[in-house]
């Protein structure tokens, strides 16, 4: 079995240019992988990509599916694009911890 992490599983969409790779994937690593760590890196994917770059109607958005869980999509408007990668990973935290959590009061109650 190949020792695969999270971040191999990121697929970068050629919106953003290839030495903006590791950068972006920076960003998003260590606070998202450690909310990952449930899942083996191998049943994760992720994808990461912008729409209408550098223009006032600038989209990223980062998609993540994970087993048991709905697609969760992370998304942000912000003009700088450091920023929006920013948004779009702590977007997508926040809504797998309220899955997880939601689920774990469900087997509870």
């Amino acid at each position: 079995m190949a020792n695969n992490t999270y971040r191999d599983r990121l697929r970068v969409v050629p919106q953003f240019r290839p030495d903006e790779h590791d950068k972006y994937a920076d960003i998003l690593f260590g606070r998202l992988e450690r909310r990952l760590q449930r899942w083996d890196p191998e049943s994760v994917e992720l994808e990461l990509s912008v729409k209408d770059r550098d223009m006032g109607s600038q989209r990223v958005a980062l998609e993540c599916w994970v087993p048991g869980l709905p697609k969760i999509v992370g998304t942000s408007k912000d003009p700088e694009l450091d920023k929006a990668v920013v948004e779009v990973r702590d977007d997508v935290w926040r809504q797998i911890d309220r899955q997880v959590n939601k689920r774990q009061t469900l087997r509870r109650g």
